[in-house]
């Protein structure tokens, strides 16, 4: 990926705080148009609040998020609708409406937002199931999928207004690691396909070197490394090189620390 390459999305010392506690501090990275960007870190690294804000779902309480060179905190709602139409989201336990069959959950977008006939909105949805290899499948509901299916008919139903932009929230967690893969694989056929800009969260390292054009590794909020995945692979920041080997950091218990902590009176 070409580091001239326009970026779709620019993250400048981004704060997000609950209550007391800053979950993001000073998160600053981008996203170039066309490649593929993985964010990833341990449990309570702040990657998923790092996805609810890019979304729009929670608004910074420092820093700028622009998208496609809007800054998305000064969005009017009406604003913020159209360029929701210009990104689709993958959710990590797919999200579909349990009771509609998967043809008219792949519809759903484009009757939400777009005035199309009902054939050609048919002709769409069938063309992204094709696309995710679920072709024939649209009355099925989805209770008779399995976990790689719905992973693959929510992301057709992501995929339905041909986007710019798409994030996926964990799209390998509780696959087994064959259909793991196949979702690898499809996720790089799309970005080459539809000339699509991606935005993966997920702590699976396989998949993670596999798909990324680059990672963003959080920890505690904060940016350990950013760069190609040979840069990240080769990192000799200490926190890195510990999630890379998956060891453990979990530091001795001290007795009469511990004893103290559990005998002393709060006010």
């Amino acid at each position: 990926m070409e580091k001239t390459a326009t970026p779709v999305i620019e993250v400048e010392n981004l704060v997000a705080c609950y209550r007391e506690q800053r979950v993001l501090d000073e998160v600053s990275l981008d996203v170039r148009a066309g490649e593929i960007m993985v964010v990833m870190g341990g449990s309570g690294s702040g990657k998923s609040t790092l996805l609810r804000y890019l979304l729009g779902l929670q608004r910074p309480d420092a820093g700028v998020i622009r998208i496609f060179g809007q800054d998305i905190g000064s969005l009017s709602s009406r604003e913020w609708t159209g360029l929701r139409k210009k990104m689709g989201v993958s959710f990590q336990g797919g999200a579909l409406f349990n009771s509609m069959n998967v043809g008219d959950n792949v519809r759903m977008p484009l009757r939400e937002h777009t005035a199309l006939d009902e054939n050609t909105m048919r002709i769409m949805s069938r063309m992204k199931l094709e696309l995710v290899n679920l072709a024939g499948y649209e009355k099925l509901m989805p209770s008779q999928l399995s976990g790689g299916m719905l992973k693959r008919a929510a992301l057709a139903r992501a995929l339905v207004m041909d986007p710019a932009l798409l994030f996926f929230d964990e799209p390998s967690a509780g696959l087994d690691p064959v259909v793991a893969a196949d979702l690898d694989q499809l996720i790089l056929k799309i970005r080459d396909a539809m000339k699509v800009s991606i935005v993966v969260v997920t702590h699976e390292l396989d998949s993670a070197f596999k798909i990324a054009d680059r990672i963003t590794v959080l920890d505690r909020g904060r940016i350990l490394v950013s760069g190609t995945v040979d840069e990240v692979q080769n990192s000799d920041n200490a926190r890195v090189r510990n999630l890379l080997s998956r060891t453990s950091e979990e530091q001795p218990v001290d007795a009469k620390d511990y004893l103290r902590r559990l005998t002393e009176v709060v006010d």
